[in-house]
């Protein structure tokens, strides 16, 4: 072969390869390749990648994928004491709450914190009308794509979204946050401990405890005989207890224990809270 066909035939191979780096993609499948192969030559890194395929995804999911079904929505009644409302403000750690009218179906408005807050500074005192406080709602249909959503969530600088079925149902709630952990993965906020510490105590009688966190350490720390010979964590076998997947928010109790489901997904328990059900006696065997 001739110098010259050498050449040639490196200008057709770079003419092919740029032609691969180039090539506009058909298809969501298609442009998902290009992204992946981006990654893998390092042009983008992995947290890139994850945001990329979870902003794609995002656009093909709906509402009733993520939100919070109903029967585990925090809801506060229009009626509610001014300090059952401080109660619940306090236990959750919520921002924001729907108000009902006469049932769970009927929300009215909703109720944010920081407003009651300003109200009872305002006041001197922690009186006030909830009527005077709520914002309007804003009501979508389970098939309501993500993508739109979270346009109209920035658009109107509004948080969350009261999910609402066929019927005109409550059939859940979803918030911003909840969109965004679909693009950027889990957002941690105050219930969160650090990695390091698998379990936190809250106070006296409450502790924040991963799911991760091995049984073994448990039982040292509580002096407990938990077997461990089915589960390794604490997550485990405290899923074990309940007999099926838990959603935020249920609760057990296991022996002097109450456990209560922080934070999880369709596929496993993350956070849990737990408080001792204990006497004085029994707290003061347990080691700090």
């Amino acid at each position: 072969m001739s110098e010259g066909q050498q050449s040639g035939s490196k200008i057709l191979s770079w003419q092919k390869r740029l032609s691969k780096l180039f090539i506009e993609p058909q298809d969501q499948e298609q442009l998902v390749e290009l992204v992946r192969s981006a990654s893998e030559r390092h042009i983008i890194d992995a947290d890139a990648l994850a945001i990329v395929e979870g902003a794609l995804n995002v656009a093909q999911m709906q509402a009733r994928d993520i939100m919070i079904p109903r029967s585990q929505v925090v809801m506060v009644s229009r009626d509610a004491p001014a300090k059952d409302i401080l109660k619940l403000i306090t236990e959750t750690a919520h921002s924001r709450f729907p108000v009902i009218d006469d049932d769970r179906d009927d929300v009215i408005g909703i109720l944010l914190v920081k407003d009651v807050l300003s109200m009872v500074v305002s006041a001197g005192e922690f009186q006030f009308d909830i009527r005077e406080l709520l914002r309007p709602a804003v009501f979508i249909p389970e098939s309501k794509r993500l993508n739109v959503l979270l346009g109209e969530f920035r658009g109107h600088r509004n948080h969350m979204a009261i999910v609402v079925d066929e019927y005109g149902g409550v059939a859940g709630m979803v918030t911003i946050e909840h969109v965004l952990e679909q693009i950027v993965g889990e957002i941690e906020d105050e219930h969160d401990i650090d990695n390091d510490v698998p379990i936190l105590q809250r106070d006296e009688m409450t502790y924040a405890i991963k799911a991760l966190a091995e049984l073994d350490e448990f039982n040292e720390r509580f002096q407990t005989k938990w077997s461990d010979e089915d589960f390794d964590t604490v997550g485990g076998y405290v899923v074990n207890q309940f007999g099926h997947l838990p959603e935020r928010g249920e609760k057990v109790i296991i022996g002097q224990f109450e456990f209560r489901v922080v934070r999880a997904d369709n596929r496993r328990v993350h956070l849990l809270e737990m408080k001792v059900l204990a006497s004085s006696e029994q707290l003061s065997d347990i080691k700090e």
